[in-house]
């Protein structure tokens, strides 16, 4: 049995309540956040035996062997660090910071403590993507010439007044690297290592200091380009998280409001993967999806079984980079080239 601590009871930490009560080799045995009546709320809805409102007391508990960051994403680093130097397991929702130096701390400190890093990026597990992957290690696509990423979702000032951290440089980053994350590493995981990013963002309606609109060009090494489009401002509901793939050989898109359903799949050569594209759909009810299970049960079975982890800290390092140079290239009104340098 792995028995859990999660720090952060808000919005995203029912799905990890919900995902890890799911799993037959996992317990959760203490939740903390700051504001009481959240962490006290959290521990009867999901019967976990111990709250607190105090970190360092959670992380004083010897059983706990992995500690769920579900804070704002300003703090995931810190909170990291902090669970690593007192020997537990990172399991960090995303992007695994707001800052890339910060990110690379953290990877230092769970390198340096012998404790793994995970960063939560399940839109990878959700069955159309993961056909989607296939595809791509199977060559059916051939060179791929286009990728196009849309999040259309809404989010109204009455969410970011919720909360001072969102919306803010320090603790949120925005809509790209909030909202957009997940799809920010789709392009990258998909599509393969990025060469160049040119973008421009912008804050067009919401009171806040971040965007809640920006678009991206990535260039891949491989010659082939990506689009990335995020507006926070889509009337007057959440409409999309979509991913197109334009190929030499094929052609797909995944649609949905979480990329849960491939709206178009087709190849120049039939296979028997193509009669698992109707299987593949799911139907969530929030843009979250369902993959937080599918992830816990990855994390679960790497951490008793060895066997590879779907996002492990340098991989969640590749999305926060990309991100990092979307808004560098906003800032400097430039083409940015990676590998940034730290």
């Amino acid at each position: 049995m792995i028995k859990f601590g999660l720090i952060g009871c808000g919005r995203i930490s029912k799905n990890h309540f919900e995902a890890l009560q799911k799993q037959p080799d996992a317990e959760i045995i203490a939740c903390c956040d700051i504001i009481q009546s959240r962490a006290e709320e959290a521990a009867k809805q999901y019967q976990i035996p111990f709250w607190t409102t105090k970190y360092t007391e959670m992380l004083k508990i010897e059983d706990i062997n992995a500690i769920s960051i579900c804070t704002p994403s300003g703090l995931h680093p810190e909170h990291g660090i902090l669970a690593a130097e007192h020997g537990k397991h990172v399991i960090s929702e995303k992007p695994m910071g707001v800052r890339l130096k910060d990110a690379d701390k953290l990877i230092q400190a769970c390198t340096q403590n012998q404790v793994r890093l995970f960063v939560v990026m399940q839109n990878r597990l959700n069955p159309s993507i993961q056909l989607i992957k296939k595809a791509i290690e199977k060559d059916r696509f051939g060179k791929i010439y286009l990728i196009v990423t849309n999040v259309f979702w809404t989010r109204p000032q009455t969410y970011y007044d919720l909360a001072d951290w969102r919306g803010s440089r320090e603790l949120d980053g925005g809509a790209i690297c909030n909202q957009a994350s997940h799809y920010v590493d789709l392009i990258q995981w998909l599509g393969g290592p990025v060469d160049t990013v040119m973008a421009h963002t912008a804050t067009l309606a919401r009171n806040i200091e971040t965007e809640d609109t920006g678009c991206a060009i990535f260039q891949f090494k491989n010659g082939g380009l990506a689009v990335l489009n995020v507006t926070m401002l889509t009337y007057p509901r959440n409409l999309e998280g979509s991913i197109t793939i334009l190929g030499e050989k094929g052609t797909i898109r995944a649609g949905g409001i979480a990329v849960n359903k491939i709206m178009h799949w087709e190849f120049n050569n039939d296979h028997e993967d193509d009669q698992l594209v109707e299987m593949s759909a799911t139907n969530p009810e929030s843009v979250y999806g369902f993959g937080h299970q599918a992830y816990y049960r990855n994390l679960l079975d790497s951490l008793k079984k060895g066997i590879t982890t779907v996002t492990d800290g340098h991989s969640g390092r590749k999305s926060l980079e990309l991100i990092e140079a979307i808004y560098k290239s906003n800032w400097e009104k430039k083409q940015i080239t990676l590998p940034l340098l730290v």
